[in-house]
């Protein structure tokens, strides 16, 4: 019965139900699920095939070699009698041993856990003024590749960790491929490339224990950033609220980079890149995060697919900040190359040039989500780089990095990453070279392939290194003047936000320093924070139970940025999570009617019944065992469930002493977990009981009454500000 109500409960395995007995009839393979996608079929030099997608995946009913003979049996080797010794002539053993040895490849020194997904990307022309890149034309559509990730863990790592998340968006162009490596804040820990190995090995695990895992709570990074004061803007950042995002769906991006963009008369503009999530930046509690990485390490993957699976379609409109190509390359006092540095919105408008859709998951996590490879310098025309010292030295890495991890220079020939332009590179040869070149002349000039390859103009719409001029200066190892200001922008931030938003800053710096285990690093760090802000170096130093130093330098004075702020604006609810606990003697037309209106509001409803399978006729997809407050945005109770039968402490931790309770322990702990996490709650009928059992009755965000619609709706409006901070009030101005 569940399997009918996929599309309110996203998340089956396959495109098929099981079967309970082992299928015997040979089929063909079952077709993808129907929000999967796949690379287009093109071949190596970016031609269209026009083949289907599944043309890439297994063919016909039966097992085959890796070159397609038909094997009666893969379960047996090949032996000298039943009880003998393996022959070495079993050639299928070595190949299916040798392939399962080799199935891995080296994870990706940063970033290694990430999630994808297919998309759209719709260019709404108003770039067309300062920039003549096609797919930003109006009403261009562009098919897109995005990866999300972290960049401190490793591939096995938890989706909610504390960290700086990856935005990285492969727009497959008709004049060449763009990659826009984004992250989800927009400065960076360094202003110089050659300092990144640096800023990573002392943000990894330490290397004599390998611990901890996918996090900055230790002493080599603490260490790192508290004596090379240019990564505080981005720790602050870090520390805030937007280090654990609720979902990639809530999430901005930002190019970090400035840009230079090349109009049809070949003028030039200065630019930053934003993607806007349309359902506004929200993030977890930091409770919220530690749990999820017990409960559910894959909670934004999760998240992302079954969004998309439901048909709440993730989007995000990419938009421009634009500033005049000046020679001094500065904005209102910015320097516009310093990567530690942002502008504020309220000084350049962030512009929106395009909307981008997510609509379909990967068919293959190896193939599309492991084996995509972005570069910064995969640019069309009409987008050219600046001296940016960081974006100059990630220009060498990211090829650098693809020949150790995808096995040599032919990366860009695996589907993924195969651009959908023609490709005539007169590059030859090498490891996984697919393409098969005809000619015998792959050289410049040449006459014996009747000149061809040949160069592009102005006309053919070439791309163009802009002619920037270089002022005359000797070689140093130096960085300008007005890179030296690391603590102005970290105070912009920290003054910009609410007084919530602070609360979390504190808590989050007076965690992670607890972590520290030497306390010259833990003093060292407040000396930082006594530079960017009183109250906030005060309050983390009290939690750590140190003096508060005083500054070294002047305050900084910062006009507050509004728009770097999560908190106080209403967004859409698409795609959110409800979780409607019942019991059999809850009035279930009132939950059918309940869950019809929250399917019809764009959300997913998930029903928390005392046992898995029906309750009245109606299916269970959580049961009090397997449910935890983290997987719901907003928690409804139709019903004041006594302890299920398995309500058991030596069977479930979460029962306590459920022998004492009139009401199951575990809807007590759902409903005091999501009501500490400022989550919105509501009940009726039975369910009034729960609140009071629990303690929450008529706090603020907790709704009751007799009408399970009225309860709904207004549980609704709530869930349009993501928290009911309000709940909370915070000790700090």
């Amino acid at each position: 019965m569940a399997d009918a109500l996929s599309p309110d409960a996203p998340g089956a395995p396959g495109s098929a139900p099981p079967t309970v007995d082992e299928p015997t009839t040979p089929h063909d393979p079952l077709p993808p699920k129907k929000e999967q996608g796949a690379p287009q079929t093109r071949t190596p030099t970016g031609a269209e095939t026009d083949a289907p997608a599944t043309a890439m995946g297994q063919q016909g009913a039966y097992l085959t070699t890796a070159n397609g003979a038909r094997l009666r049996d893969t379960d047996h080797s090949l032996k000298a009698g039943p009880r003998g010794p393996v022959l070495l002539q079993d050639h299928h053993l070595r190949e299916k041993i040798t392939h399962f040895d080799h199935e891995r490849i080296p994870e990706r020194v940063v970033h290694a856990r990430g999630a994808g997904a297919h998309g759209v990307f719709t260019g709404y022309g108003t770039a067309e003024a300062v920039t003549r890149a096609d797919f930003l034309k109006k009403g261009r559509e562009t098919p897109v590749f995005v990866r999300f990730s972290t960049v401190l863990g490793s591939r096995g790592s938890a989706d909610t960790v504390r960290d700086t998340r990856g935005f990285a968006t492969k727009f497959y162009t008709t004049e060449g491929t763009f990659d826009l490596v984004a992250n989800n804040i927009p400065v960076f820990f360094i202003q110089d490339a050659i300092k990144f190995p640096d800023v990573i090995h002392a943000g990894k695990p330490h290397p004599d224990r390998e611990i901890p895992q996918a996090q900055s709570a230790h002493d080599t990074f603490w260490d790192f950033v508290s004596l090379h004061t240019e990564a505080q803007h981005h720790t602050m950042w870090n520390m805030s609220d937007r280090g654990i995002p609720r979902s990639y769906r809530t999430m901005e991006g930002f190019g970090v980079h400035t840009f230079r963009l090349v109009d049809a008369t070949g003028a030039t503009t200065l630019v930053k890149f934003h993607w806007k999530p349309k359902l506004g930046v929200h993030s977890l509690t930091w409770e919220e995060a530690q749990l999820l990485g017990g409960v559910d390490p894959d909670f934004h993957r999760r998240d992302l697919y079954d969004a998309i699976e439901a048909g709440a379609y993730p989007e995000w409109e990419l938009g421009i900040q634009v500033f005049p190509d000046t020679p001094e390359e500065t904005f209102a006092g910015i320097d516009l190359l310093d990567p530690t540095k942002i502008v504020p919105e309220e000084l350049a408008p962030v512009q929106a040039v395009g909307r981008l859709t997510l609509n379909r998951t990967p068919r293959n996590f190896f193939a599309e989500t492991e084996q995509v490879a972005f570069h910064v310098g995969h640019l069309p025309p009409g987008i050219d780089v600046t001296n940016d010292p960081l974006l100059q030295g990630r220009l060498f890495s990211y090829v650098d990095t693809q020949l150790t991890r995808l096995g040599g220079p032919n990366f860009t020939q695996i589907p993924i990453n195969r651009p959908h332009a023609p490709v005539n590179d007169m590059l030859r040869d090498g490891f996984h070279q697919h393409a098969v070149h005809a000619g015998v002349a792959p050289y410049r000039p040449n006459s014996l392939d009747g000149g061809n390859p040949f160069p592009a103009g102005d006309t053919e719409n070439a791309f163009v290194d802009v002619p920037v001029t270089v002022a005359e200066a000797p070689k140093v190892r130096a960085a300008p003047a007005s890179f030296d200001d690391h603590y102005s922008q970290a105070r912009l931030f920290w003054q910009s936000m609410s007084p919530v938003e602070r609360e979390h800053i504190i808590r989050a710096y007076t965690f992670e320093l607890g972590k520290c285990y030497h306390q010259a690093i833990r003093e060292r760090q407040l000396r930082c924070l006594a530079n960017i802000d009183p109250v906030l170096c005060r309050e983390v130093a009290t939690g750590l139970g140190l003096p508060a130093p005083e500054p070294t330098v002047p305050l900084a004075d910062v006009t507050p940025s509004p728009a770097l702020s999560q908190v106080g604006r209403e967004w859409p609810v698409d795609g959110r999570t409800v979780g409607i606990v019942v019991a059999p003697d809850a009035d279930l037309r009132d939950v059918d009617q309940v869950r019809r209106a929250v399917t019809s509001a764009g959300m997913v409803p998930l029903l928390i019944g005392p046992h898995g399978g029906e309750v009245d006729g109606l299916p269970v997809q959580r049961t009090f065992a397997t449910a935890r407050s983290v997987e719901f945005d907003a928690v409804l109770l139709a019903a004041a469930p006594p302890p299920a039968p398995d309500a058991l402490p030596a069977r479930d931790a979460k029962a306590g002493a459920a022998d004492t309770a009139a009401v199951d322990p575990r809807v007590l702990l759902l409903v005091d977990e999501a009501w500490r996490h400022a989550k919105a709650l509501g009940a009726w009928g039975g369910g009034v009981g729960v609140l009071h059992a629990a303690g929450v009755s008529g706090t603020p965000g907790v709704v009751t009454g007799a009408d399970a619609s009225d309860v709904f709706t207004a549980v609704r409006q709530l869930m349009a500000a993501h928290r009911v901070w309000e709940r909370f009030p915070a000790s700090v101005g």
